[in-house]
């Protein structure tokens, strides 16, 4: 059996005082100790090519040609440059064509990609850069993707257009963003209030932990709140009202609102429309009346153009959000307990993170009755103009004064 960890120890203590040939000839060595399968667990452990290896195993056997120059020792640094130092659009264009394709829990260090090595190569050679798929192999790793199987995980309805809509919402987002217009992800949460149990832990006095409830029975002088959460993806700042009313479509549609008005107007002064991503169900749901009837009325308030564009049924934790704004709002408050409405949004707003993440947070008071019902002659009326591609997904509301095309 390879024992791994001894043969990284004694390679961190020698490696800073090896030269070429002495890396080469001592992960031969080990290799050659190891037995069968050592020159792959060596390469592995040390980050040594296989052909490396394979050649101090030579020299090792008395195996290699002669060297023409015995004493000569390739100087540190030397040898053909990285082909991202010669090459420094390279990473950048495979993220763009991986990234569109990337699947995967979007909370995890991990990733995958649909895409294979060959396919990444060839899509890298019509960019025009000189690469093949062993390379895009070494890039990927770097980048934090891997190779993995396929996993039995239902998670929901799989449509035959859900990679082209994550496509479609990918470009969407990249003109929003290159144009300077505001591009938002958008999402809800239901959370009980009062002294229960909150996942996570944190520090306290030992064998002292804070009492909570045994059970989650609703507190009905507490209900529940509605963090609605709005993610402003050029920014890299989210806003979040706290419900304390039922999680209806006006609720949504004014914590866009109140977004707009604390944080988005400032940030984008001369906007002229607003694109926002937001899951197919709920109280934004694609298919829910009162959130259009409402967006016109946004659409008519701001004097700018709406566009939504929804994520495929049963994709939810692929909306941006949810990983950029949502998780880091769970691990601020894990073991702590929501124990009221101010709390919660004290938790969120004191949320922050190592790439500047900047979070605003307000109780709204209001009260959204449900059941509403929205009328076919109120639907007429509304200025709503679907794309040509799933226009139940994606479709633009523009302000009842003016109406020009926009079904791209």
């Amino acid at each position: 059996m390879i024992d791994d960890a001894a043969i990284k120890l004694r390679y961190a203590a020698l490696d800073p005082v090896l030269d070429e040939r002495g890396r080469r000839r001592f992960a031969a060595a080990e290799a050659l100790a190891a037995g069968r399968g050592g020159v792959t667990a060596v390469a592995r452990i040390t980050g040594i090519a296989r052909s490396t290896i394979d050649r101090g195993l030579a020299e090792l056997r008395g195996e290699a040609e002669p060297d023409a120059a015995p004493d000569r020792v390739r100087r540190k640094g030397g040898g053909r440059r990285p082909l991202v130092v010669t090459d420094p659009t390279l990473l950048t264009d495979l993220k763009d064509l991986v990234e569109p394709t990337t699947r995967g829990d979007p909370t995890a260090p991990l990733l995958w990609t649909a895409k294979s090595l060959r396919n990444l190569a060839a899509g890298l050679r019509e960019l025009g850069h000189r690469i093949g798929h062993n390379v895009v192999a070494d890039l990927l790793r770097d980048l934090g993707y891997s190779l993995q199987a396929n996993r039995k995980t239902r998670e929901g309805t799989n449509h035959p257009d859900r990679n082209a809509q994550f496509g479609y919402i990918n470009r969407k987002v990249k003109q929003a963003l290159a144009a300077r217009e505001p591009a938002i992800s958008v999402d809800t949460k239901k959370e009980l209030v009062g002294d229960f149990k909150n996942g996570g832990r944190e520090y306290r006095p030992k064998g002292q932990p804070e009492p909570v409830r045994v059970h989650d029975f609703i507190i009905p002088e507490l209900g529940r709140a509605a963090p609605y959460g709005v993610y402003d993806i050029a920014d890299n700042a989210g806003w979040v009202s706290v419900g304390i009313d039922k999680d209806t479509a006006g609720f949504a549609v004014n914590s866009i609102r109140r977004w707009w008005q604390t944080m988005g107007r400032a940030r984008y002064p001369h906007a002229t429309k607003l694109l926002i991503t937001a899951d197919c169900g709920g109280s934004n749901g694609a298919r829910v009346r009162l959130w259009k009837r409402e967006l016109q009325n946004l659409a008519n308030e701001l004097g700018i153009a709406v566009t939504v564009c929804h994520l495929p049924p049963g994709t939810s934790k692929w909306n941006k959000i949810e990983h950029r704004l949502f998780s880091f709002i769970t691990q601020n408050w894990r073991g702590k307990p929501l124990v009221s409405h101010q709390t919660i949004v004290q938790l969120i707003a004191a949320t922050t993170t190592d790439t500047g993440l900047k979070v605003q947070s307000e109780i709204d008071p209001n009260t959204y009755p449900a059941g509403i019902k929205v009328t076919d002659d109120e639907m007429d009326a509304i200025n709503i103009l679907r794309h040509k591609f799933h226009g139940d997904w994606n479709y633009t509301t523009r302000p009842q004064t003016s109406v020009r095309s926009d079904s791209s």
